[in-house]
C-alpha cells in the first residue's frame, strides 16, 4: 500500500521504528498557529494570482480557521502516522472541505513551510521575551530608584573592594538585560524575511507574488535565495545565542541572590512566593527559585550547543537532520521565559535589609583607595607612592583589628607627615560613594538620574 503522503513512489509503509524516529508531531504541534497563518497567506495569494479559485481560498480559509478554532479548544486529535502539523492540518483539511484541500500545497513544499512556521514562531516569541525584559528592567528600576544611597560592599574576587550602592548594584543589571534585549531586536531584524514560496530548495514555476506573501506575514520581503531559505536555521541560533548570553546574566544575578541571602550575609530576604523550606530542617529557608535560574542557564547554553553540533555538517539545502532544530529550540526559549519571569518576581518581592549592607560595606578596609585618592589630591604624592603609603596604614589597622577610620592621627602621620585631620572627611563609607561621581560611577545622584533616564528610555 502506497504511502498517502509520499505518494506513488513507495509500495509500503514505514516500519514502526521508522515511523517512531521520524514522527515529529509531539513537539512540532506548537506550531499550528503559524502553519495555519502561513497557510491562509499562501492561499490567499494563490488566489490573487489566479492559481487557485477565490471559492477555493474561501474554503481553504474557513477550514483553516476551524482546525485552528479546534486545536485551541483541545479538542483536535493529532496523529502520528502523519508525522507532522503539517500533513496533519493538511488532512484535516482534506477532510472538512474535500478536493480544494489539495490544492493548498502548489507553489510550495514542506521545506519551506516548516522555515516560514520556525521562523514566525521565534519572531512571536522574541516579541515576547522583549516585554518580559523590559518587565524586569522595571523592577530592577525600582529596587535602583528605592536604593540610590543604600550602602553596600562592591566586590572583586568576591573580597570586599570599595563601597558602591545597591542601587548602582541593580542598575548594572538594567545595562545587561537592556544588551539583551538588543541582541534580541538585531536577531529580529534579521530574521524577518520570508521563506515561503521557496518550495523544496529550486523555487516554483507556478506565477507566485512572494512579496505578497512576505507582507500578509508581516515579513520585511522575501528570501533571496530558494537554497538558503530552506536550509537555513540561522535565525534560530542567533536567538539561542542571544538567550545563552542573556541566560549567563541572569545566572550571574542568581547567584548573587543566592550568597545575598545567606545568613552570613543577609543582604535580602526572598520573599515566601520564591522560597522553599527543607524537609528535615524546620528553620531553613532555601533561594530554591534563584537557584534553579542558575541551573537553567544550562539548558538554555545547551540548546544553543545542540543545533550548532546539529547544523555544523549539513550540506545545502535540506536534511532530515534539521528536524532536530524545533526540540531544544522550544525547550531553551520556554526556561528562558520561564527564568525572566521568574527573575522579576524576586526582584519585585525581595526585601533588602540596609542595615546589613551598610555594616559589610565598612569592613575589609573599602575606603583604603578613598585614603590614596585623598594623598594624591591633598597632597600632592604621586599615585603609586600614596598607594604605599595607604598600604602601610592598612596594615596597622589590620595589625590593631580597627578600620581604617579609627586609625589614629598621630599613627598616619608617623607614615606621611603630610596627612592632615581632613582625611577623616573621605573614610566613610557614605563619603566614599558621594565622591565617585564621574560618568557612570557609584555617586547616589548618579544612580538618580541615571534611573530617571532609564524611565523615559523605557515609557514607564
Amino acid at each position: 500500500m502506497s504511502n498517502r503522503m509520499w505518494g506513488g513512489r513507495f509500495s509500503e509503509g514505514p516500519d514502526a521504528i521508522m515511523e517512531e524516529i521520524n514522527a515529529s508531531i509531539d513537539f512540532d504541534k506548537k506550531l499550528y498557529a503559524q502553519d495555519i497563518r502561513g497557510s491562509k497567506a499562501h492561499a490567499e495569494m494563490l488566489a490573487a494570482r489566479g492559481v487557485l479559485s477565490a471559492a477555493d481560498a474561501e474554503a481553504i480559509a474557513a477550514g483553516l480557521d476551524e482546525i485552528g478554532a479546534e486545536i485551541e479548544a483541545g479538542r483536535f486529535t493529532f496523529s502520528r502516522a502523519l508525522e507532522d502539523i503539517h500533513m496533519n492540518v493538511e488532512a484535516s483539511l482534506k477532510e472538512r472541505i474535500g478536493e480544494p484541500a489539495g490544492r493548498l500545497h502548489t507553489a510550495r513544499s514542506r521545506n519551506d513551510q516548516v522555515a516560514t512556521d520556525f521562523k514566525l514562531w521565534v519572531r512571536d516569541t522574541v516579541d515576547h521575551l522583549h516585554d518580559q525584559l523590559t518587565a524586569l528592567m522595571q523592577a530592577l528600576l525600582t529596587r535602583a530608584e528605592e536604593h540610590a544611597g543604600t550602602v553596600m560592599p562592591g566586590f572583586t574576587h568576591l573580597q570586599s573592594a570599595q563601597p558602591v550602592t545597591f542601587g548602582h548594584h541593580m542598575m548594572a543589571y538594567v545595562e545587561m538585560f537592556d544588551r539583551d534585549r538588543g541582541r534580541l531586536a538585531d536577531a529580529r531584524r534579521r530574521l524577518n524575511e520570508c521563506p515561503l514560496g521557496a518550495a523544496a530548495l529550486a523555487g516554483t514555476s507556478f506565477p507566485i507574488d512572494r512579496h505578497m506573501t512576505a507582507a500578509s506575514l508581516g515579513f520585511d520581503r522575501p528570501t533571496a535565495n530558494s537554497l538558503d531559505s530552506v536550509s537555513d536555521r540561522d535565525f534560530a541560533l542567533e536567538v539561542l545565542a542571544a538567550a545563552a548570553i542573556a541566560a549567563v546574566h541572569l545566572s550571574r544575578l542568581a547567584e548573587e541572590i543566592v550568597i545575598w541571602s545567606s545568613a552570613q550575609f543577609r543582604f535580602v530576604r526572598l520573599s515566601d512566593k520564591f522560597s522553599t523550606g527543607s524537609s528535615i530542617m524546620p528553620q531553613k529557608r532555601n533561594p530554591d527559585a534563584a537557584e534553579l535560574v542558575r541551573a537553567k542557564s544550562g539548558r538554555i547554553i545547551g540548546g544553543l550547543n545542540a543545533l550548532l553540533i546539529v547544523m555544523k555538517g549539513l550540506p545545502l539545502a535540506y536534511s532530515k537532520d534539521m528536524q532536530e532544530d524545533k526540540e531544544q529550540t522550544f525547550d531553551a526559549l520556554a526556561s528562558y521565559s520561564l527564568v525572566v519571569a521568574a527573575m522579576t518576581g524576586m526582584i519585585r518581592d525581595m526585601t533588602v535589609n540596609i542595615e546589613a549592607m551598610r555594616a559589610a560595606a565598612g569592613s575589609g578596609f573599602s575606603t583604603a583607595t578613598d585614603l590614596a585618592d585623598w594623598l594624591v589630591r591633598a597632597g600632592g604624592i604621586p599615585f603609586r607612592d600614596a598607594h604605599h603609603v595607604t598600604g602601610r596604614i592598612v596594615g596597622i589597622a589590620a595589625e590593631r583589628g580597627i578600620e581604617l577610620a579609627d586609625v589614629p592621627l598621630a599613627d598616619m602621620q608617623g607614615v606621611d607627615a603630610r596627612i592632615t585631620e581632613a582625611v577623616y572627611d573621605v573614610l566613610s563609607v557614605d563619603d566614599s560613594v558621594r565622591s565617585r561621581t564621574s560618568y557612570g560611577g557609584t555617586a547616589p545622584a548618579n544612580v538618580a538620574a541615571m534611573a530617571a533616564l532609564w524611565r523615559d528610555r523605557l515609557g514607564a
